[in-house]
């Protein structure tokens, strides 16, 4: 098999980051039980947001200055109960995923997690449980259940004037690799 076989088979997520609507740099696998991602190096391994380069360098204003206050950013943990986010930066970040809310919630309810928080982003027993209610319901267009959204800084939905995850300066999409 080919080196891309054999690294998706053993990461339990990847890490795509975008500014606005354009995905930033190439998908990031993760294979260690932590990752640490946040802006700029000397803050440890993971992945360095700064190291990422926008090939249409429309670097915007507000995509440079949130980037700035990405700081330590967050570090995501795997544990044998799902997936915990805890936020290294000086900012607020936000989180949406389909375990924070009762199945079918549409939108997504976003979380708002503070400067040295941590919050449970991803239950597994209930993504289980999630999965077998809705295969009796009809949905309503193509719905990710292994995906998660974390925005650096600004926050989306109802609360707030940016309506989706897209109007977010810069923000992280946490793709589970799911376990069959």
């Amino acid at each position: 098999g080919s080196v891309g076989e054999f690294s998706s088979q053993h990461s339990w997520c990847t890490l795509a980051y975008w500014e606005f609507r354009s995905r930033v740099g190439r998908l990031f696998p993760v294979h260690e039980k932590t990752i640490n991602v946040f802006h700029d190096l000397p803050h440890g391994d993971g992945l360095c947001l700064s190291a990422l380069t926008n090939t249409e360098g429309s670097r915007t204003e507000i995509v440079l200055r949130t980037r700035q206050k990405i700081g330590l950013g967050v570090t995501l943990t795997r544990e044998k109960d799902g997936v915990w986010m805890y936020n290294r930066s000086e900012y607020p970040v936000f989180v949406n995923s389909p375990t924070l809310d009762l199945p079918n919630t549409q939108p997504l309810t976003v979380y708002k997690a503070l400067p040295g928080y941590s919050i449970k982003i991803f239950d597994y027993e209930k993504s289980k449980c999630y999965q077998c209610l809705e295969k009796s319901e009809p949905s309503n267009g193509p719905f990710n259940h292994n995906a998660i959204c974390i925005s650096f800084v600004k926050g989306w939905g109802p609360k707030y004037s940016r309506r989706c995850i897209t109007a977010c300066p810069c923000w992280l999409e946490v793709l589970l690799s799911v376990v069959r």
